[in-house]
């Protein structure tokens, strides 16, 4: 009978291992924010689940809608910062604009908006320009310096 089972070989003598190391070690190289990507990708599904959640769907319409948008926006940003961190961190100050945005948005869509509403935008606008600035921070310090 043939051995079947699964051998752990050296792949050294590959032909192509030299190309598949600098693969790799070119796709993980930018990576350094990669424990923020998962928290971002979280707070922008909340944000937009948020009216929901906090229960101002009747009350605040235009604040559902304009939440529902940021939390897309903030969700599409921590995507791209996982498919492409290259060119994508380069955004991660458009995530403190997002937060500050967040921060300051209840009383600008709103229609005198009670204090969930006020504390819920706070806290998601003040954790995506901390999430922002530790991408933006990060991002500074891993691009090689000329």
């Amino acid at each position: 009978m043939a051995n079947v089972s699964p051998t752990r070989g050296d792949i050294t003598s590959h032909p192509d291992a030299s190309e598949m190391r600098d693969r790799y070690a070119r796709m993980l190289g930018g990576r350094d924010v990669a424990l923020v990507d998962g928290p971002v990708f979280l707070l922008g599904l909340y944000c937009a689940a948020s009216p929901w959640i906090v229960h101002y769907t009747t009350s605040q319409p235009a604040l559902v809608t304009h939440n529902l948008i940021m939390g897309i926006a903030i969700g599409m940003l921590a995507l791209g910062f996982t498919r492409a961190p290259e060119r994508m961190y380069g955004l991660s100050w458009a995530m403190c604009a997002l937060g500050v945005w967040l921060i300051i948005s209840p009383w600008v869509v709103g229609e005198s908006p009670d204090a969930g509403v006020v504390w819920n935008n706070i806290i998601i606008g003040a954790l995506a320009v901390i999430l922002g600035l530790v991408c933006a921070g990060t991002a500074a310090k891993a691009t090689p310096k000329p």
